[in-house]
């Protein structure tokens, strides 16, 4: 398959440029000091998603293709779930819910090459995603995970700190994303498990391990990078705005 194939919607940037933020370690020159050391249980602030295309000027890496880092094969899909990878791809990904402005589900949010701000408050840590203005609340609080959730877009989320490792368990999740443009699925049997570690003070490495027996045989993992840009703000990002075709877009 190509991933190269797979580009559902092209990304603007929509930033608050140049607006120095405050409590910032900076270099002589006045720019963030990203090497700094990391403050402890910390994640609070502004990260722009893991960077890199699939080959030059190509489409966003992980977003199209969530595991372009893996060995090939390495992904234990059943066969099953090869077949309707194949399927997805001879359609060129035009069922894409994301291609239809649909939220982008997990961890799909985490890979846009876009803004995201964690905001973490006792018992509760928020995470806005710039990508169709999606945001998820992280209970910190000791609750436990819905034994009968109503499925939603983004599912449920609980988390605790292990070390230097926070441990967000999601569930709940619908069934009406994908996890990249490429098309590897999941159900609502889907459950999540993200380590976000932040190594220095700008640079947050994020693990998920996808669980889903529904599709996979056994559970499987992700690894990348988010970047903090520290001096620059969310934007609106409203994917139906000024699209005339909007009513033959939405999912019945």
């Amino acid at each position: 398959m190509n991933p190269a194939l797979f580009v559902s919607v092209s990304i603007a940037l929509a930033q608050w440029l140049n607006y120095p933020a405050r409590d910032i370690p900076r270099l002589p020159d006045g720019k963030p000091n990203l090497s700094a050391r990391a403050p402890k249980h910390n994640l609070t602030g502004t990260w722009m998603g893991p960077r890199g295309t699939l080959g030059p000027g190509g489409p966003p890496r992980y977003v199209t293709f969530l595991a372009a880092d893996l060995p090939e094969g390495s992904v234990p899909v059943k066969p099953s779930t090869r077949t309707l990878i194949r399927e997805r791809v001879d359609r060129f990904g035009r069922d894409n819910p994301f291609s239809r402005c649909l939220p982008a589900g997990l961890p799909m949010a985490w890979m846009q090459p876009a803004p995201t701000k964690i905001v973490q408050n006792p018992g509760l840590t928020i995470v806005l995603y710039e990508t169709r203005g999606a945001y998820r609340q992280i209970f910190t609080d000791g609750r436990a995970l819905p034994t009968d959730p109503n499925p939603s877009w983004l599912g449920y989320s609980v988390g605790h700190w292990d070390d230097d490792d926070f441990v967000v368990e999601s569930t709940g999740f619908n069934d009406k994303t994908w996890l990249d443009g490429i098309g590897y699925p999941h159900g609502k049997r889907l459950r999540l498990t993200e380590r976000l570690h932040r190594r220095d003070f700008g640079h947050l490495d994020l693990q998920v391990t996808i669980d889903d027996d529904e599709f996979y045989e056994r559970p499987w993992t992700i690894r990348v990078t988010l970047e903090l840009t520290p001096d620059t703000e969310l934007l609106e990002d409203v994917c139906l705005e000024n699209e005339r075709d909007a009513p033959h877009m939405v999912s019945k």
